[in-house]
C-alpha cells in the first residue's frame, strides 16, 4: 500500500498537467476556430443572436470578395516577398554572428548577449518617428527595401541570441577535425557547422518570419501605397466609413494565418529541439 500511494499521487499530477494543457489548447485553438467559422457565414448569420458555432448555410463569398474586389491576393504577395527576403537575410547574418560569439575570445561576450536580448525586446514605436523621417530621406517609403531593413535589424539581436546559445552545444572537436583536414574557417563553417545547426536555424527562421509576417505598424507608416502594402495592413483596411464586413475580414485573416500554422506545423520538432538546446547548453 505504502508503493501506491505515491504512484497514485505521480499519476494524478500527471492527469492534471494534461487537463491543464488541453484547456490551455482548448483556449488557444478556439479563436481560430471561431474565425473559420465565420468566414463561411453570411453577414446575416454573423450578427445573429444567439450566434451559432457553425455556419448553417456555408458560403466562400467573402473569400471571393477578399480576393476579387479587396485585392487580398496582391497584399499576401507582397508579405511572402518581404517575410520571405527578411528571414533570409537575418539567418545568414545571425549564424556567422552567433559562430564568432560562440567560437571567437570575444571581450564582453555576456554584456553583448544581454544587450541582443535586450535590443530584440525594444518597442519599435519608439523609432518610428526617427526611421520614417530617414526612409523619407533615401527614398526608401513605400518600397520593398523600406520594410525588409527595418525588419532585419529589428529581428536580428533575438535570432544572433538563438544561434549563438544553439552553436554553443555543437563540440569543437568538429571543428578541430576539418582543420586537421586542411578545411578553412569559412568552409568549416559552412560544411560542418551549418548542417549541424538547422534546428537553430528553423527556430530562429519561425520566430523571424512570423514577426515580419504579422508586423503591422511599420508597414503601415512606411507604405501609403496599395502596390507596396502587405496583408496585415490590407485586412485592417478592409472597413469603411459606413460598415465592417467582418466576414470578409475573417476571411482575409484566414488566408494570412495560413502560412503561419502551415510553417510551425512543418517544423515544429525542429524549433522545440533548437530551443530546448539553447536553454540547456546556451
Amino acid at each position: 500500500m505504502s508503493r501506491n500511494v505515491p504512484r497514485k499521487g505521480v499519476r494524478r499530477y500527471v492527469n492534471a498537467v494534461n487537463l491543464g494543457g488541453l484547456l490551455i489548447a482548448a483556449c488557444a485553438t478556439l479563436p481560430l476556430f471561431w474565425m473559420a467559422s465565420a468566414s463561411l457565414k453570411g453577414p446575416g448569420e454573423i450578427s445573429a443572436t444567439p450566434p451559432s458555432l457553425l455556419p448553417k448555410d456555408p458560403t466562400f463569398a467573402n473569400y471571393d470578395t477578399a480576393f476579387h474586389r479587396n485585392g487580398i491576393g496582391h497584399y499576401f504577395l507582397n508579405s511572402v516577398v518581404v517575410a520571405c527576403v527578411s528571414t533570409v537575410l537575418i539567418l545568414s547574418l545571425a549564424f556567422f554572428a552567433g559562430y564568432a560569439l560562440s567560437r571567437l575570445p570575444v571581450r564582453g561576450r555576456g554584456a553583448i548577449m544581454t544587450a541582443l536580448l535586450m535590443l530584440s525586446v525594444f518597442p519599435p514605436i519608439a523609432m518610428l518617428v526617427p526611421l520614417f523621417l530617414m526612409e523619407r530621406q533615401v527614398g526608401l517609403l513605400n518600397s520593398y527595401p523600406g520594410l525588409i531593413i527595418p525588419y532585419v535589424a529589428l529581428n536580428l539581436p533575438f535570432a544572433i541570441w538563438i544561434m549563438r546559445n544553439y552553436l554553443v552545444g555543437i563540440p569543437g572537436e568538429l571543428e578541430e577535425a576539418a582543420v586537421v583536414d586542411g578545411a578553412g574557417p569559412l568552409r568549416t563553417a559552412l560544411t560542418v557547422i551549418l548542417p549541424l545547426a538547422r534546428p537553430g536555424l528553423f527556430t530562429a527562421g519561425v520566430f523571424s518570419f512570423t514577426a515580419t509576417w504579422s508586423e503591422f505598424l511599420l508597414a503601415l507608416t512606411f507604405n501609403g501605397s496599395d502596390d507596396r502594402r502587405t496583408v496585415s495592413v490590407g485586412i485592417a483596411l478592409f472597413t469603411s466609413q459606413y460598415q465592417v464586413p467582418f466576414g470578409v475580414i475573417f476571411a482575409g485573416a484566414m488566408v494570412a494565418t495560413v502560412p503561419i500554422g502551415v510553417l510551425v506545423l512543418i517544423f515544429r520538432r525542429s524549433v522545440v529541439s533548437g530551443m530546448t538546446t539553447g536553454a540547456v547548453k546556451g
